[in-house]
């Protein structure tokens, strides 16, 4: 952090934060902690249809007190003019869903919170993605925002490391920390108007969409290590990685990937199986996955239990 400290700089500065999530969570906090008049938050309301294991920004804002809408459509003329009369010095998407329009981002500088070491992982779920892909290393980067998405100058960037067991899940704690710093490290700057200009290089990494639950699918001919990437990326509180025996889909909740000394001795063919009373997945390397924790129908899946099915199964 820069010697100009947060209490020496005007708290009169307003913002208006678009923001979801626990990013949007905590970035709330710190834009509060650096004395900057929050005038209005724009949020989702939660989906009924959604597992959400996550903080929740509209609680945060009935206990601050604090002004917020949760429009449909960012597009939407009523969302521009509720901006626009809130008269922004700045304004910040912290994991908001929706892609800000050009007349919105019209309305006063706007900065992103995003979860990668940009420009690797643009676009949608960069932890899945980060996790899915086998990346050792991410974090959090904080952005000018245009109507291309994650294109925009980088002004603060924090690191974290992915461990080779870390699910999507452990890997997000680590990021909504690294946004955290990211944004109180370079906030002084920011609001003197001081902040750094950082290129994006567009031409390096990679731009990815959303993931739907059935990407989690398994295809077992992979090698062992990009099934468990899959797992490890979407594993709960996502929907999970799964595979289907006999009309019935298991979901994989908990799993490890042992050393290369790991490999099928007998012919098992590709897929769950039961070895030695333990549930195991096994892949196109001849090496397997030891599954700890099987679900099916969202009820726990014994060694047993599996076993009676897939004999039914090849029966």
């Amino acid at each position: 952090m820069n010697e100009t400290s947060l209490t020496d700089l005007d708290p009169a500065k307003r913002a208006v934060v678009f923001a979801y999530h626990n990013v949007g969570v905590r970035c709330l906090k710190v834009l509060l902690a650096g004395g900057v008049d929050v005038a209005l938050v724009v949020t989702h309301e939660d989906s009924a249809d959604e597992n959400i294991w996550f903080e929740s920004v509209i609680s945060l804002c009935r206990a601050e007190g604090i002004p917020y809408i949760t429009p449909a459509d960012a597009r939407a003329p009523e969302l521009l003019r509720q901006v626009s009369d809130a008269r922004p010095d700045l304004m910040f998407s912290f994991y908001y869903r929706h892609m800000l329009p050009a007349d919105l981002l019209a309305v006063a500088p706007a900065y992103n919170m995003h979860g990668s070491l940009l420009p690797e992982f643009r676009g949608r779920a960069p932890v899945n993605w980060a996790v899915l892909h086998g990346a050792s290393v991410t974090g959090a980067s904080l952005h000018e925002m245009t109507v291309k998405p994650d294109a925009g100058a980088i002004v603060s960037q924090m690191e974290v490391p992915i461990l080779p067991d870390d699910t999507a899940f452990e890997v997000f704690g680590k990021v909504t920390v690294a946004a955290e710093q990211a944004l109180w490290r370079v906030l002084p700057s920011l609001l003197a108007g001081t902040a750094p200009r950082l290129h994006n290089d567009l031409s390096k990494g990679g731009y990815f969409g959303g993931r739907k639950p059935e990407d989690g699918r398994i295809d077992w001919s992979r090698p062992a290590q990009q099934v468990y990437n899959l797992h490890r990326a979407v594993a709960p509180p996502y929907p999970g990685a799964f595979t289907e025996v006999g009309g019935v889909r298991y979901v994989i909740q908990r799993a490890r990937l042992p050393g290369q000394g790991n490999l099928v001795a007998l012919s098992l063919p590709q897929g769950l199986a039961v070895l030695d009373g333990a549930i195991v997945g096994v892949c196109g390397d001849g090496r397997m996955l030891t599954i700890a924790a099987l679900s099916a129908d969202g009820a726990p899946v014994t060694a047993a239990q599996l076993q009676a099915h897939l004999e039914g199964a090849r029966a």
